[in-house]
């Protein structure tokens, strides 16, 4: 019987500090594989260059829209832009036509 108390008292005082390890182990593996863990660093850096390059493309795309719209300022209408747009609008351009540009 007093095995079994001294068994009882050892068990009692090693709980505490294993439930503590266990706890530790369990953060540090979720440090490791976890969704913001150190594995996971690879997969975020390839999304930012992913999007990075996403972004320069819509960059690129709204600077051409920006110089579409500033060529079609009301204060000062670009001649070629205005009559490229009326003859699209109106439907007088041919199949076969080629815009050259100037500059």
């Amino acid at each position: 019987m007093a095995q079994l108390a001294k068994l009882r008292l050892l068990f009692g005082s090693a709980m505490m500090p294993a439930i503590a390890i266990v706890l530790l182990l369990i953060f540090i593996a979720y440090a490791i594989v976890g969704p913001n863990g150190i594995l996971a660093w690879g997969d975020y850096s390839r999304q930012l260059r992913q999007r990075q390059a996403e972004l320069k493309m819509l960059q690129a795309q709204k600077a051409a829209i920006d110089n579409r719209v500033k060529l079609l300022d009301p204060r000062k209408v670009d001649p070629d832009m205005a009559d490229e747009l009326v003859r699209r609008q109106l439907g007088v351009t041919h199949p076969d036509e080629v815009v050259v540009p100037m500059k």
